[in-house]
């Protein structure tokens, strides 16, 4: 992997090391319900400053965390060196990733709505599984009506400058099935309550399987 895939953003990284060291317990609960079950080799694509760690299950072997901002990075390797399972950070992008050994899983967690062509980052990641392996996502998506407004219109303007190029509008399980995963099983649900005008509130959160 090159180490010249980083990304630069300096204000992002101070705004999300804030905001990941103040998550709620019901954040924590929606990344351990992600990470239940998984086994073996785990790729873990932006893993930001690694809050996923702490949560992995004790039937993962290895944990191969990217995350190409470097303050995320720095602050990722010290939560790597108290995770419960082997975690190994490297600098680069999902779309840099090397070919090498195939990995039983890839996680990604609040990052799909980031990189620039999901579509093709979704099928880089598939490159990367071994047949018959997952894609356990955690992501904000896009939402119908009123709030689906809001959501373009934020990310025509000050939204994706303002928090790392952050998308808030993505249909993301059908970037995924379009990358050759076959969905196993999701569900969707809201962060905050369903009245409220925030661009963030609506996840989904499942499981995909590369064919064997």
């Amino acid at each position: 992997m090159s180490a010249t895939a980083t990304v630069n953003n300096p204000f992002f990284a101070r705004v999300w090391t804030y905001l990941s060291a103040h998550e709620t317990e019901w954040l924590h609960d929606r990344r351990r319900e992600n990470l239940a079950g998984l086994t073996g080799r785990v790729l873990e694509v932006g893993a930001g400053t690694g809050t996923n760690f702490a949560f992995y299950p004790a039937t993962v072997t290895q944990v191969v965390a990217v995350e190409p901002e470097p303050r995320l990075r720095e602050v990722a390797e010290r939560a790597a060196a108290a995770a419960p399972v082997p975690v190994t950070v490297r600098a680069g992008t999902a779309e840099d990733l090397p070919a090498g050994d195939p990995f039983d899983a890839v996680v990604c967690s609040l990052m799909l709505c980031s990189v620039a062509d999901p579509d093709a980052v979704l099928r880089r990641l598939a490159d990367q599984v071994r047949p018959g392996g997952q894609l356990r996502y955690f992501e904000h998506v896009a939402s119908p009506g009123p709030r689906g407004g809001l959501q373009r219109a934020v990310d025509a303007t000050f939204w994706p400058r303002l928090f790392g190029n952050c998308h808030t509008h993505r249909d993301t399980e059908a970037s995924i099935v379009a990358a050759g995963f076959v969905a196993a099983d999701s569900r969707r649900g809201h962060q905050f309550p369903r009245w409220a005008p925030v661009p963030v509130s609506e996840f989904v959160l499942g499981r995909a399987v590369k064919p064997a």
